[in-house]
């Protein structure tokens, strides 16, 4: 029986248990999927062996953490120096990102999507924002603070605060920030964000199984928007693939991933 897990803080909320615990009973292969609480990132590498984890995903606010904890960096991760998906493979840890890949497959129903306006600054927009580039979007990242969009403006991204944002049309308004998912807060101020959102054709949110204040607005503005759920899908069906060595097929696990979101 190998052991998964997923770090994160808080992480009571996550329904990757259950999602990757009936891909394995599904699929014959014999996993155990649990979370767990961690509080210090930095501690996450001592954790996974004292564990013995084959395999562990990673959510808020340790995805960067996780990049700085593996040994070895695979794929479209290492263009982000963030990591969702960590593996172990000969003592050592390796890590990818699914995140990125996962939101592209959560959107595809909104069409074509020209400019994006990315709310936050940590790990998951950092993924997202290099992936919407690789699409050909238009990007534009906005934080609270200045100092955290450093890193964007030197990747060549458009960045403002709340104070210099433009309030102008986008085609997608995304929330990668924490704000709503235990609290009841919005991701900007309500003078700020609500005119983005009336002059947007569609919004989404990073946060999933809860109908969060930027969501609420959103609905009241009658403006098309999804949750994470689909994202969540998305990036859990190519972790379980990393986790199974590959063995089955990917639209067996996602088959068999979507059920588990009728429970």
């Amino acid at each position: 029986m190998r052991l998964f897990a997923i770090f994160g803080d808080p992480v009571a909320h996550s329904r990757s248990p259950l999602m990757h615990n009936h891909v394995f009973k599904s699929l014959g292969f014999k996993g155990c999927y649990t979370r767990i609480h961690l509080k210090d990132g930095s501690r996450l590498r001592e954790t996974f062996f004292e564990l013995g984890l084959s395999g562990a995903n990673i959510t808020v606010p340790h995805k960067e953490a996780a990049f700085q904890a593996c040994d070895e960096i695979r794929g479209f991760a290492n263009k982000v120096g963030v990591v969702n998906t960590i593996i172990e493979e000969d003592g050592k840890l390796i890590g990818y990102n699914t995140d990125a890949d996962g939101f592209i497959f959560s959107i595809k129903p909104f069409g074509a999507i020209r400019t994006v306006l990315v709310l936050g600054a940590g790990g998951t927009a950092k993924a997202l924002s290099e992936r919407f580039r690789d699409e050909q979007m238009d990007v534009i990242v906005m934080n609270r603070s200045e100092g955290r969009l450093e890193s964007y403006k030197e990747a060549g991204f458009k960045t403002a605060t709340w104070e210099t944002v433009e309030i102008k049309e986008y085609d997608l308004i995304v929330n990668t920030t924490s704000a709503g998912l235990d609290d009841e807060n919005l991701p900007a101020p309500l003078e700020i964000l609500k005119p983005l959102l009336e002059r947007s054709s569609f919004a989404a949110d990073a946060i999933y199984g809860k109908v969060t204040p930027f969501l609420k607005l959103c609905k009241e503005l009658d403006l098309r928007a999804k949750d994470g759920a689909d994202m969540l899908l998305g990036q859990g069906v190519l972790a379980n693939n990393y986790f199974t060595n590959e063995s089955y097929e990917l639209q067996d696990i996602q088959n068999s991933m979507q059920e588990s979101f009728q429970f």
